[in-house]
């Protein structure tokens, strides 16, 4: 099996790749090769070129990787070394992207993982070297550190990647052998070198760690004075890029961890509108660009920024935000799939799959609140219509009373993991009888499993008082005794019932307030009462407490229950010719497109 895969084995490795030095200067190299490390290391350390970066990052090196290395490693960092003037630091960089790139090729060994965290550790800790501590470590006459926000982007996702498929393998590998303990089997030799050699690096993706790193990266990238004179005469440009991709990769580690109130929370540096722009970069600074917007340039970024985000707030009871997030997001994927922006992306089968996931998750959210998808100002009409068309079995198989809630999450949310480092000594020296004193033997899947389990128990309660809506629709009051005997309980519990109801839909909701006038400002800056515009705004965590996520106000007087919807009534007739309008005006621009010369 590949998860035992034992390092003696002939594939190539990481760690074989790192200690190999294939030729002790870089003459045997082709001439592209050695060109392209050069012309690399001058655009992150001299000349800060975001046009002549993007073309060696995103053409350049794949192009090279098909005709040399497409099943083989690049170079080793000391077979490269002369043309970047052994700089260490974009050493480092570099072996960071060519190890990626073999980390690509094939299901890593144990000791590939292990080794995938010693470039890591040396990548973080040469970066943050030169930011952090009271000694300047920038080499001299040299021009900080340029990455671009894609780049950046790519190092922390396949970082948290890393991380999210160690956990799953020092899992299923102790899980499995565990079982087979259990059973009185004998473990095999690949199983038990590979959890000794995880015994013997325990230190090794320790969660402590990696979210040490990143929480270090979001300082070392934050939008203080103090730190931008920091990294503008020490670091250079890269580490404001590197502190707002730290954002996004520590709220999707967050939100794998089970932790969504954090995962919002680590979002705050992206959305803080008192944050200064960040430059594009070039000899002059190149355009001024919000830490949002700079996210937003980088479609895998704002893709994982805002489905992580949309499951947080799923899991969190804040339904409406979370239907805006992830409704904004599947209207932005849906324009890039019609204008075709999305088909020369290599991820573009990725964004297809993470795009149906968007649209499983609104069918969730549109069922247990209704009014969500009715809402064009929440979920554009036309992404509200696709959810309604491709999901609309399962939610008839919910309104039957069948299962469908689990189905739906199970697709749609992310892959769960445990960070917990087990006892391997268990398994190695441990006997069957040691197994079962030690409780239920762990089957890989148990953090994925009650997550979901935790979602199913929620949806449970919510079919319930699905139950509850649908009768008080039908009436403006009603009295609660007849409710009560509607719903097969009785009266006393239906007050309880009631309250429920108000709970579970009441939510936190993000708010965005703008202070002064803007126009008189700029009118007459010098008058008196002209103050500048601010915007103000909770950020993705905070929020204030808003009307309940209902199409079905209520309220309880006496025995009484009084119910208002005409509001939702008249809204639904709006969104409804508003929607045909919209689509008849798609209808006319597509007929004008069509070519009718003959």
């Amino acid at each position: 099996l590949d998860l035992y895969r034992t390092p003696n084995s002939p594939q190539p490795t990481i760690n074989a790749t790192m200690s190999a030095d294939p030729s002790s200067s870089d003459a045997c190299l082709p001439s592209p090769i050695k060109d392209f490390v050069f012309d690399l290391h001058d655009t992150a350390r001299r000349s800060h070129l975001p046009p002549e970066q993007s073309a060696l990052y995103a053409a350049t090196y794949a192009a090279l990787t098909r005709k040399y290395f497409e099943s083989n490693p690049w170079p080793s960092a000391k077979a490269i070394s002369s043309e970047c003037g052994d700089d260490p630091l974009f050493l480092a960089v570099y072996t960071e992207l060519t190890a990626r790139h073999l980390h690509s090729l094939g299901r890593p060994s144990v000791t590939d993982r292990i080794a995938g965290w010693c470039v890591y550790s040396k990548l973080f800790d040469a970066l943050l070297s030169e930011v952090e501590g009271d000694v300047p470590t920038r080499a001299p006459g040299g021009n900080g550190l340029f990455l671009l926000p894609t780049w950046c982007f790519d190092v922390l996702h396949e970082f948290v990647y890393q991380f999210q498929g160690f956990c799953q393998f020092r899992t299923n590998a102790y899980a499995a052998a565990a079982r087979a303990k259990g059973e009185g089997k004998t473990l095999g030799d690949g199983v038990t070198e590979t959890l000794q050699v995880l015994s013997e690096n325990r230190e090794a993706w320790a969660v402590e760690k990696v979210l040490g790193y990143l929480h270090r990266l979001i300082a070392a990238g934050a939008s203080t004075p103090a730190t931008i004179a920091t990294t503008a005469t020490r670091g250079g440009p890269a580490y404001r890029h590197l502190g707002l991709m730290a954002s996004v990769a520590l709220s999707r580690l967050e939100c794998l961890l089970g932790d969504y109130t954090s995962s919002l929370l680590a979002l705050g540096p992206i959305f803080d509108p008192t944050a200064p722009k960040i430059p594009g970069g070039g000899a002059e600074g190149g355009e001024m660009r919000t830490a949002e917007e700079v996210v937003q340039s980088v479609i895998p970024a704002r893709i994982s920024l805002s489905y992580h985000a949309g499951v947080s707030y799923l899991l969190l009871r804040r339904y409406r935000d979370a239907a805006a997030t992830l409704g904004a997001i599947g209207t932005y994927m849906q324009r890039g799939f019609k204008s075709g922006m999305f088909r020369s992306s290599p991820h573009s089968d990725q964004f297809g799959r993470q795009y149906d996931r968007v649209l499983a998750l609104l069918a969730i959210l549109g069922h247990v609140c209704p009014n969500l998808l009715a809402d064009a100002g929440v979920v554009e009409d036309g992404v509200a219509r696709l959810v309604r068309e491709r999901h609309s079995g399962q939610l008839t198989k919910i309104e039957s009373g069948e299962e469908g809630y689990e189905e739906l999450f199970v697709f749609a949310c992310p892959k769960f993991i445990s960070a917990n480092v087990p006892d391997y000594n268990r398994v190695l020296i441990g006997d069957a009888a040691t197994q079962a004193e030690g409780g239920d033997v762990p089957t890989g899947q148990d953090a994925y499993r009650l997550q979901v389990r935790n979602f199913t128990s929620e949806m449970d309660v919510q079919s319930t008082l699905r139950k509850l809506r649908s009768y008080m629709k039908l009436y403006t009051s009603i009295d609660v005794a007849k409710l009560a005997a509607f719903n097969d309980v009785k009266a006393e519990e239906m007050g309880q019932l009631l309250l429920t109801y108000r709970h579970k839909t009441r939510q936190l909701q993000s708010t965005t307030a703008t202070a002064g006038d803007a126009d008189a400002a700029e009118a007459d800056p010098a008058a008196p009462d002209a103050t500048a515009a601010t915007t103000t705004t909770s950020g993705p965590a905070g929020g204030v407490m808003g009307d309940a996520a209902l199409d079905v106000h209520y309220y309880v007087a006496d025995t009484m229950v009084h119910v208002e919807e005409a509001s939702e009534r008249q809204r639904r007739f709006e969104n409804y010719f508003l929607g045909q309008m919209e689509q008849n005006a798609e209808i006319l621009r597509d007929a004008e497109d069509i070519d009718t010369a003959v």
